[in-house]
């Protein structure tokens, strides 16, 4: 039985390809996803390691835990007279102390405009690569020599690559101070790391940096390395016993460790996000895999019954299906783990494409990336093959000497809408319960979801069934008008084509005559609605895969512009200024001198600064932002609950407005006290003074708000997230010219309107559209090549019909457009069925997402895209599959068992 099964599948090489590709892609989004966040993870612990290789001991700034939404507060620095002291502590061979500030320094393009690491670190050093201690330095030098004086910089050879930058130029650098030339002494690179993504860094000596970073006096860390015979946990002990309280001291392997944990969540997230496309990929492959294999059974009723007559028992024919599924999913899965490799690389040239390039170094093939591929291949392609290979034991014996056998109906046929219909009320239940459960955590509330949408799924497919054969009535005339109008498009193609055709014919190598005609005849059309109808399993399996496709398309896009609708609403509700600078990725903080410049524009009526940083606010990690009491209401509109703008000038030291959401979480009222921390270790007790609502999807303060005098005394280096500008009149281009003369000295901050603001809000939402368009284009293209296989599998098992048709005088090109016909009911059938099914399913997430103010709307225009492409894809399917049914050899056709 292995033997006829392995030859089987050998005879039917094409079927067996079509089947494969399914899983062949799915399982390249999943290799391709570990090789790349595998990498990623290598180039990150690579620079922290490196950072640290030659240290074996690191005493900083002691600070407060306070991380909120993945970013964690800067540590504080140490005084510069501390170095004096660890080079006098037992066990101490050299130290060195350095300065590092991750988003200080922004090196400009030759245009004089702050590079946009969206984002991405924009690291300013200041390193002390003295002969003695140049086992400190993280970084390696590939041209020239490292900075001496205050008018030198050294930078990373990546940047220097992309804006052309070599030894000897001047380039611009923007830091805490007005931007300043320096000459260009040397290229490096962080240690062995090939790419640092679209991260930047300029290095200086350690006075300079000091100047230029704020940090007079102080250094952000010391670097120690320990005596010989002394290790790393004895030099620990001796420098905590000689230095004060205020600092911290660890190992370098354990400062090395803290970091990477940092960033390891962030590319925890990019996996998980990665392959939650290759699971929809592998999803959608499961049902082309189903219904290939479901259809490749029922055309072998006859080889079955006659295995079964010549002795082979059931658990014989079993395990033969059973292993032409293993071997397609162990080959497709090979094929898969070898592509994703590649795809790997695609994904991180997508990431660069849209400037969210990461930090990476040698692919990485971690046998973890072997195992789980080929695993996760092969148990999709055994499950989806289960249930056909069931079926195939039901073949009777006698089905082999029968004309036209079919496979018998299941015992629990009967049940199956029954199942579909339970199966579709759980989801429903799921969904439900993701919608109106308030008390849902966030990972339980999407795994809600997703549970639910995949139920959805599948009741839907199982019940699809039922609904084709009136669907297939309903868009016949619509397919008959499509290939109408394609015809009409292609008419000066056609035409071509049928001069060359009647030349050949006229020498006589050609026997196809006659120009066909542009109105399809009444019967292909009825033969083409009827194949769709005549097996409503196979067409709904088969619309059931470009169902899932179009159906997470449009989800994505409504849920989508329903938030573009919400931030935008957001925005419009909060800001009453006439102009907003920002940082040029918009969402770092920028230089507070910059907004002290746009103070002093003429024309400016008013300017408010929006100071932001992290903080412990009672119980909780969030944002503290610093505010002006007698300007702030001028540009920011509160929604007040309890209190009104007349509060603000009450505020004082100790005095705070507090989020609506905040004082809920904190049980909070007017006049009660919390505490803040911040952290360098600062405390202060502040009362409520005031409670507004901000908009829960894109609030631009933080969860509490003081006055700005206060917020200065707290940070060291308090930076602005916004600066509001007010001018007379209509903010003109005049203006606008005005406040970018003012801020020129600061390339990092960028003025534009409030309307421009909001649009560049609304570009960022289509960016990152793009990128999910682009990923679960990967699932469409299983689906169409699900279609294909279909279509082809159909060609085979009405060999004989497709024949007879031919020989009572059906054309090529009727039986091309015939097939055409069928892939185009097909593709309108899953549009019908996908696109309610995504709005359906946004609607509901939507809701359940009700909380963060997220509204519903349709993007009208996408969906009838989406509806094109569902027909594009159709008239692309059964190109393959026309062509070889118009070519069948009649007489063989005829013979064709």
């Amino acid at each position: 039985m292995i033997g006829v099964a392995l030859k089987g599948l050998a005879g039917r090489k094409l079927r067996a390809a079509l089947t494969a590709l399914a899983i062949v892609l799915g399982v390249a989004m999943v290799s391709g996803t570990f090789v790349l966040t595998d990498t990623i993870d290598k180039a990150f612990t690579a620079i922290f390691t490196e950072s640290y290789a030659g240290t074996d001991a690191v005493v900083s700034g002691r600070s407060a835990d306070i991380s909120f939404q993945g970013e964690q507060a800067q540590t504080p620095g140490v005084p510069q007279d501390l170095l004096a002291r660890v080079r006098k502590a037992p066990g101490v061979e050299a130290a060195s102390g350095f300065v590092v500030d991750e988003t200080a320094a922004k090196i400009l393009d030759r245009k004089g405009k702050a590079i946009n690491t969206n984002g991405a670190p924009a690291l300013g050093f200041g390193l002390d690569t003295s002969p003695g201690v140049a086992r400190f330095n993280p970084l390696n030098l590939l041209e020239g020599r490292w900075p001496t004086g205050r008018h030198e910089v050294v930078i990373d050879a990546g940047t220097a690559d992309d804006q052309g930058y070599k030894v000897g130029d001047l380039v611009g650098v923007a830091s805490l101070k007005p931007v300043e030339r320096f000459r260009v002494v040397g290229l490096a690179r962080y240690g062995s790391v090939e790419s640092l993504g679209t991260a930047t860094f300029a290095v200086f000596d350690v006075p300079t940096a000091q100047e230029l970073l704020e940090r007079e006096g102080q250094f952000d860390a010391i670097s120690v390395a320990a005596r010989d015979g002394v290790t790393s946990q004895e030099l620990v002990a001796d420098l905590t016993e000689a230095l004060p309280s205020s600092v911290k001291v660890q190992s370098g392997s354990e400062q090395a460790s803290d970091d990477s944990e940092e960033v390891s969540e962030f590319t925890s997230f990019i996996r998980y996000f990665l392959l939650a496309f290759g699971g929809i990929a592998l999803f959608v492959g499961a049902f082309v895999i189903f219904n290939t294999l479901s259809i490749t059974v029922a055309q072998r009723t006859r080889e079955f019954a006659t295995l079964r007559m010549i002795g082979a028992s059931r658990r014989q024919v079993l395990g033969a299906v059973i292993l032409e599924a293993l071997v397609i999913g162990v080959l497709a899965s090979v094929i898969g783990l070898f592509l994703g490799f590649g795809l790997a690389r695609g994904l991180n040239a997508l990431f660069d494409a849209l400037g969210l390039g990461l930090p990476t170094t040698a692919m990485v093939y971690a046998t973890r990336t072997f195992v789980a591929s080929l695993l996760v291949g092969v148990v999709v392609t055994l499950v989806a093959g289960l249930a056909p290979a069931i079926r195939a034991t039901r073949v009777p014996p006698i089905a082999a000497v029968r004309e036209g056998a079919t496979l018998p109906r299941s015992r629990f046929a009967a049940f199956q809408p029954y199942v579909a219909g339970a199966i579709v009320a759980g989801a429903l239940a799921l969904l439900l319960y993701a919608m109106f459960d308030d008390d849902l955590g966030t990972a339980q509330r999407l795994l809600s979801i997703a549970g639910g949408t995949i139920g959805l799924f599948l009741g839907v497919g199982m019940l699809s069934s039922r609904l084709i054969r009136p669907l297939a009535q309903a868009t016949g005339p619509l397919a008959q008008g499509v290939l109408l109008v394609l015809g009409v498009l292609f008419v000066p193609v056609t035409a071509l084509l049928w001069v060359v055709r009647k030349g050949l014919r006229r020498v006589g190598l050609s026997s196809e005559t006659g120009f066909p005609s542009l109105r399809p005849e009444r019967s292909i059309r009825r033969l083409a609605r009827e194949n769709s109808r005549r097996n409503t399993g196979r067409t709904a399996a088969t619309a059931a895969a470009l169902m899932i496709g179009l159906a997470l398309v449009t989800f994505i896009a409504t849920l989508s512009n329903g938030m573009k609708a919400s931030n935008r609403g957001a925005i419009e509700d909060q800001v009453a200024a006439d102009f907003v600078l920002t940082s040029q990725d918009g969402f770092t903080p920028f230089v507070a001198a910059a907004g002290e410049a746009a103070a002093r524009t003429p024309g400016a009526e008013l300017t408010t600064d929006v100071r932001a940083d992290l903080a412990k606010l009672g119980d909780t990690d969030g944002y503290l932002t610093g505010i002006d009491p007698g300007t702030i209401t001028r540009a920011y509109n509160f929604d007040w609950k309890d209190g009104s703008d007349a509060v603000l000038r009450d505020l004082g030291r100790n005095g705070a407005v507090v989020d609506k959401g905040f004082a809920e979480d904190e049980e909070l009222a007017i006049g009660e006290r919390f505490p803040l921390l911040t952290p360098s270790g600062k405390r202060l007790q502040l009362v409520v003074k005031g409670i507004y609502e901000a908009p829960p999807f894109y609030p631009l303060l933080g969860s509490v708000s003081i006055q700005k005098s206060t917020f200065d005394t707290l940070y060291e280096r308090p930076r602005n997230q916004f600066t509001f500008v007010n001018v007379p009149g209509d903010p003109g281009a005049s203006t606008q010219a005005a406040l970018e003369r003012a801020v020129a000295a600061f390339p990092d901050a960028k003025v534009q309107t409030r309307e421009d603001w909001i649009t560049q809000q609304d570009e960022d939402f289509n960016q990152f559209l793009i990128m999910l368009y682009v990923l679960l284009a990967l699932s469409v293209i299983v689906s169409l090549f699900g279609m294909v296989n279909t279509l082809v599998l159909s060609v085979f098992e009405r060999t004989r019909e497709l024949g007879m048709l031919r020989a009572v005088g059906m054309e090529r090109i009727q039986v091309r457009k015939m097939i055409r016909q069928e892939s185009v009911i097909t593709a309108l059938i899953g549009a019908a069925l996908g696109l309610p099914l995504g709005i359906f399913l946004a609607a509901m997430v939507t809701r359940a997402l009700s909380q963060f103010d997220v509204r519903f709307s349709l993007p009208i225009g996408l969906l009838i895209v989406f509806t094109v492409v569902a027909i594009v894809a159709g008239v692309l399917a059964a190109i393959l599959p026309a062509r070889r049914a118009a070519r069948l050899n009649v007489l063989n056709a005829l013979q064709y068992e």
